[in-house]
């Protein structure tokens, strides 16, 4: 069984230009990049078969004469595939470009919640990243400290804050004696000096 190198270059060419067109987003050329690809794999089954020979009908030809049906039956069905997906899409195509003038393919709101929802995700996971480092760097400095001393720096901290909170001065100022309150005649004099 020898095939044709031209054979397999045309295979390999049709199923490769069939699946650049089919990502594109355009309906059109998902319709041409199908109907590409389908030849190109009807090559393939054309390959597989072998070689040609008589029909394959019991009676007509020897059996090593014969050409093999099975790569047949499947040509005839990937055809009939083909031609209903063509429909199919050719329909969906048609629709889009009433609705929205374009055939273009756009992205789902589910697909866009999906992929803000995965943003998000990875976002937090920094985030949560940098803070258990920071954690870390802090608890790293407490365990240096034995529990007496830390007992010790928050009494002191206590203490201060507890004088701060009965001095005479913070006591004795009120917010209304440091605003200086202005009159509107102040105002419009000072506008007119101006």
């Amino acid at each position: 069984m020898i095939s044709s190198l031209a054979l397999i270059l045309l295979c390999a060419v049709l199923v490769a230009v069939g699946v650049y067109l089919i990502l594109e987003r355009s309906l059109s050329r998902i319709v041409l990049g199908i109907a590409s690809l389908s030849n190109g794999i009807n090559i393939v089954f054309l390959i597989a078969g072998g070689h040609s020979g008589e029909p394959s009908f019991v009676g007509s030809a020897e059996t090593d004469d014969m050409a093999d049906p099975l790569a047949q039956a499947m040509m005839l069905t990937s055809i009939v595939i083909t031609l209903a997906l063509t429909g199919f899409l050719l329909a969906m195509a048609y629709r889009s470009w009433q609705l929205r003038d374009n055939d273009e393919v756009r992205d789902d709101l589910e697909d866009r919640l999906v992929a803000l929802r995965a943003a998000q995700a990875e976002a937090r996971e920094e985030r949560e990243t940098d803070l258990s480092e920071v954690a870390a760097q802090f608890h790293d400095d407490v365990d240096d400290e034995s529990e007496e001393e830390l007992h010790e720096r928050t009494a002191k901290s206590r203490a201060v804050k507890n004088a701060i909170s009965r001095s005479p001065v913070a006591t004795s100022v009120e917010p209304s004696s440091v605003i200086k309150k202005i009159s509107p005649q102040e105002i419009t004099a000072g506008k007119e000096s101006e």
